[in-house]
């Protein structure tokens, strides 16, 4: 545990936690003003309309926040391992007897942690500007106590920072193997890229990579569903697969670890 908590008064001194998810919350935040904005100017759009309108904006906000955030997650995780190598303290940890795998695996479970307190923040920064940003467009937001809505919220942020913690998972290990910051996320970025592009060619095989099946766990989507395309996986089965890509990740991770060379 001493690790562990090490970890997180790391985390929450480090000014690259706060730019990652700061950001998020940042392009959240221009996206519902930018809508409000056109609301007032335009006339309004039912679609467009939901981000502003309680309790619908709920969704839609956390939709966007755990969606956009696989991407964060991917570059946060690939941060924080890259600089375990980087910085030299995955050395010193290992020269003061700390078991590598040990080390690496709290180091990890920290970032989970963090996790919870990033998606948290983004998302109540976004209901703030929905707020915000219904009463200059003009709509009602009566529905913003809707209690069916909220006692929802629980289950939906648990689903979602399971599969955030799996995609932070990917950046973590590519990191790890790359032992470099910008390397790991250089690579995190493009397979996250990569596997959505390719889904338009291989559905069948890109709907059990791991941001698909991410995706497939929020019922959001993750397979390629067009006119002859793969039926979508299961919410159940795609929780089954985010966690077989989460701790294979940290598996690899950790054996890496085990058996890198340590100098210096």
């Amino acid at each position: 545990m001493r690790v562990f908590r090490s970890g997180i008064r790391k985390l929450v001194r480090r000014p690259a936690s706060y730019l990652t998810f700061g950001l998020l919350a940042g392009l959240l935040v221009l996206i519902i003003l930018g809508v409000a904005t056109s609301i007032g100017e335009e006339g309004p759009d039912p679609e467009i309309q939901l981000l502003l309108t309680f309790p619908a904006a709920y969704g839609v906000i956390l939709q966007f926040v755990l969606g956009l955030g696989g991407l964060f997650a991917v570059i946060f995780g690939a941060n924080i391992a890259g600089s375990e190598w980087g910085w030299g303290t995955f050395k010193v940890a290992v020269a003061r007897g700390e078991s590598r795998s040990r080390y690496l695996l709290l180091t990890f479970a920290s970032i989970a942690a963090f996790l919870i307190a990033a998606i948290l923040a983004s998302t109540a920064i976004g209901v703030g500007a929905a707020f915000i940003g219904a009463n200059i467009a003009g709509i009602p937001t009566d529905g913003i106590t809707d209690t069916e809505t909220l006692r929802d919220l629980p289950e939906m942020f648990a689903r979602g920072w399971y599969t955030l913690v799996e995609q932070c998972a990917i950046g973590f290990a590519v990191a790890t193997l790359a032992r470099s910051q910008l390397a790991g996320i250089g690579i995190g970025i493009a397979f996250y890229f990569g596997e959505t592009f390719a889904s338009i060619f291989l559905p069948d095989i890109v709907r059990y990579l791991p941001f698909s099946v991410a995706s497939a766990a929020l019922g959001t989507g993750g397979a390629f569903n067009g006119d002859g395309g793969p039926d979508p996986l299961s919410q159940g089965t795609a929780m089954i697969l985010v966690a077989a890509w989460l701790f294979g990740s940290l598996l690899v991770a950790a054996i890496y670890a085990e058996r890198a060379e340590v100098t210096g």
